[in-house]
């Protein structure tokens, strides 16, 4: 499993650069803060919603702390996705919060 740090993400959007981001946690944990710019797909429903991603497009998966967006990498992975995790999840971000 491909995996990049919370610092690396931060760093590619200050340099704006477009970076797809999934963040597979429930509704009310977005609600209280996410990066903004973030595809919500709950990790319970990204098998239902694969439709709506490209497999040529790279992906980066979110969660609180790393454990669900793992599972979420690993799936996509294993799907055709070009995906990698953001290890330590939003615990790890210092990055700009909506």
């Amino acid at each position: 499993m491909k995996e990049i740090s919370a610092k690396e993400v931060q760093q590619a959007l200050e340099q704006g650069q477009a970076i797809n981001l999934i963040d597979v946690r429930e509704v009310d944990e977005v609600e209280a803060g996410h990066i903004p710019g973030i595809i919500h797909i709950p990790l319970g429903l990204l098998e239902f919603r694969l439709h709506e991603l490209n497999k040529n497009e790279p992906y980066v998966m979110v969660c609180r702390s790393g454990g669900r967006s793992g599972s979420a990498t690993q799936f996509l992975e294993s799907q055709g996705f070009n995906v990698s995790n953001m290890v330590g999840g939003m615990l790890a971000w210092d990055g700009e919060v909506k």
